[in-house]
């Protein structure tokens, strides 16, 4: 396969776009100057067509990557016969530096023994290879210009243009000692400046050890054997969230095949409300309380712009409307996986499960001191509103599926789960909160019955995947315990885990997503956030030694970076789908947290999604619900 692992890429980025760097040298995936904008380089997607911008040695040489220490800086290590180098890839932040300009991709180059031969191939290729730019000097510098798109590279490497003018390279031997720097600017060039560029490096490395500096130590919420890949954990999502709105990007890639030679790429450069209440949790133990308060109150400024019964369940970076979805035909996809597609018709389903997801997002805030306005309150009582009038409806559920809608039993859940965190706020604010408690609590009721009489199977011993159904499975029905449906005990529970261990389990321990169709030629890899669900049920099932020992597996398939994509194919063990994915980063987090209750080495709730049986004094210092202009709503209240 032309194609590198994804396990041997690593990530860099700004919270405004995240590059792909390979062990090979190669920057193969970078939209700029956003995310969710078309790609510069996407050889990961075509390695013809695609572009990239690479630096490595010229004779055969190993190459080793590692994350400088509580860092997104990446260090790859060339060792040849004759020297070893280091190319060091960073993207400043605009915080650590002091200003608000586009992306920049920086990378430094040392010599480290030598000689050593570096050969440097600069492939531009604008909106996912669809525009070739022209490659030109500009001065001492190189510039690619497109039909809307521009960039410019800086070096003291001199870079020659191509002779098709389509791209640059150069070959430049390197001593003992000595260092060279290539700078990208979208839109601008860089000067090159190398000692104002060691201090950009040094400040954006003291930024993300300032922002990882509440997860560092014995303070820590994931102490011991796991506290590094926790914190790598929590920088991907920080990488992941943009700076801008706060907006969690789902994974900074496109079309990365969930099977290889298959067709279920999709795009995940945008924002699913549906991981909101699981991102809150995962950042707020972690202490990092402004991003998800930032979070939270993008939620609800997302459902503020759409009436109840038609809120999307994913939207853009910037708030906006996701694209279409439509198909590059032009690119070859990721190992031959065709198609490659940009937008994603997801925006159009109608997925009861966000509506959970969001009053929990909102419960598990207030848990953390964040107050409730007026208006804010309104929202939520609307949202609940229409649950009541609406959980009985089928639906696309959590995966989204191109088959006919079903009453998916997950759906439902969700559902009771929205009405019981409501009706759980508002008895909590009283009178603050006016709300219609007896028609909720009603339908609540009527929910619950339904779930407990037509989503279990006496004969699967299990919740099955939707009413009416009695033998196929789901594992999102793993999480009925995590949000309190039923106790972790309950026989039900225990049936639904083993059912799922016998039935959904792949030979390495991975668990897939569901059985039946869903629409879509082909099977999923085996999910890792799945899998991460059954370590956390396990967990709160008192099964410790089975969960510990899922979840040390389970850690196994994460890069030698820390990196975790969406799905693992169960035959080569390789990563698939898009990388790096924030959702089995969070249920690394969450199973960490569960783990680290159970075993008595964290202070977290056995419940994090559960019911709070002390929600009124978690609000002691304040009403839950206050006027949106009220000032004492800096979101300081101590946790409880």
């Amino acid at each position: 396969m032309d194609y590198t692992r994804l396990e041997e890429y690593g990530a860099i980025g700004d919270g405004n776009t995240v590059a792909l760097v390979s062990r090979d040298g190669s920057i193969d995936w970078c939209p700029l100057p956003h995310v969710e904008s078309p790609s510069v380089f996407a050889s990961v997607l075509d390695a013809d067509r695609g572009g990239r911008f690479a630096v490595r040695p010229t004779q055969s040489f190993e190459g080793v990557q590692r994350y400088r220490d509580r860092t997104n800086v990446l260090e790859t290590t060339f060792q040849t016969a004759s020297g070893s180098a280091t190319l060091t890839d960073f993207v400043p932040v605009a915080e650590a530096i002091g200003a608000d300009d586009p992306p920049a991709i920086y990378r430094k180059v040392d010599c480290r023994a030598g000689p050593i031969d570096l050969d440097v191939q600069f492939e531009p290729r604008f909106d996912y290879a669809r525009d070739v730019p022209t490659v030109e000097p500009a001065g001492d510098d190189i510039v690619a210009i497109g039909d809307d798109d521009r960039v410019v590279l800086s070096s003291d490497i001199p870079i020659e243009p191509s002779a098709d003018g389509t791209g640059a390279s150069a070959t430049v031997t390197l001593e003992a000692d000595e260092t060279r720097w290539l700078v990208l600017g979208y839109d601008e060039a860089i000067p090159l400046e190398p000692s104002r560029h060691r201090e950009t490096l040094r400040d954006t490395v003291d930024y993300w050890r300032e922002w990882t500096h509440d997860c560092d130590g014995e303070h820590c919420p994931v102490g011991g054997p796991w506290h590094d890949l926790a914190t790598r954990s929590s920088l991907v999502l920080k990488l992941l969230i943009h700076r801008e709105t706060g907006a969690v990007c789902a994974a900074p890639t496109t079309s990365l095949p969930e099977d290889l030679g298959g067709v279920r790429n999709w795009d995940y450069r945008f924002n699913w409300i549906r991981d909101a209440a699981f991102t809150v949790r995962a950042l707020a133990e972690l202490g990092h309380l402004e991003e998800a308060r930032s979070y939270f109150e993008l939620c609800l400024d997302h459902c503020r712009s759409h009436e109840p019964e038609a809120v999307p369940p994913v939207y853009g970076l910037h708030s906006e409307e996701v694209p279409d979805e439509r198909v590059l035909d032009h690119l070859s996809g990721y190992g031959g996986s065709a198609p490659v597609r940009v937008g994603n018709a997801a925006k159009n389903q109608h997925q009861l499960d966000v509506y959970g997801e969001l009053i929990l997002a909102i419960y598990e805030s207030i848990r953390y001191g964040e107050p409730v306005t007026v208006d804010d309150w309104a929202v939520m009582r609307d949202l609940i509103d229409y649950v009541c009038e609406g959980w009985d409806e089928p639906d696309a559920g959590i995966w989204e599926v191109r088959s006919d809608y079903e009453q998916f039993v997950y759906s439902k859940v969700l559902c009771w789960t929205a009405l019981d965190r409501g009706i759980e706020i508002a008895e909590a604010a009283g009178d603050d909160a006016s709300a219609p408690l007896d028609r909720w609590r009603t339908c609540r009721r009527e929910v619950r019955d339904a779930i407990l009489g037509r989503g279990y199977s006496e004969r699967a011993d299990s919740f099955v995947r939707a009413f009416g159904d009695e033998e196929t499975l789901d594992a999102a029905n793993l999480l009925v315990p995590v949000v309190g449906f039923l106790p972790p005990e309950d026989d039900r529970v225990q049936g639904t885990i083993d059912a799922t261990i016998d039935r959904l389990e792949a030979d390495d321990g991975l668990v897939r997503r569901y059985e039946g169709d869903d629409g879509l030629p082909g099977e999923a890899s085996p999910f890792v956030v799945c899998s991460f669900w059954l370590v956390s049920a396990l967990a709160l099932s008192g099964r410790t030694a089975e969960a510990t020992e899922r979840f040390e597996r389970l850690l196994e398939e994460t890069s030698s970076l820390g990196l975790l994509a969406e799905a693992i194919d169960p035959e080569s063990g390789d990563q698939r789908g898009n990388f790096p994915q924030a959702y089995s980063h969070i249920g690394l987090l969450n199973s960490a947290l569960y783990l680290g209750h159970a075993d008595g080495s964290s202070a977290v709730s056995p419940a994090p999604l559960g019911r709070d049986e002390s929600l009124e004094e978690a609000i002691s210092s304040g009403t839950i619900v206050r006027q949106s202009n009220d000032s004492d709503t800096d979101g300081e209240t101590p946790r409880q």
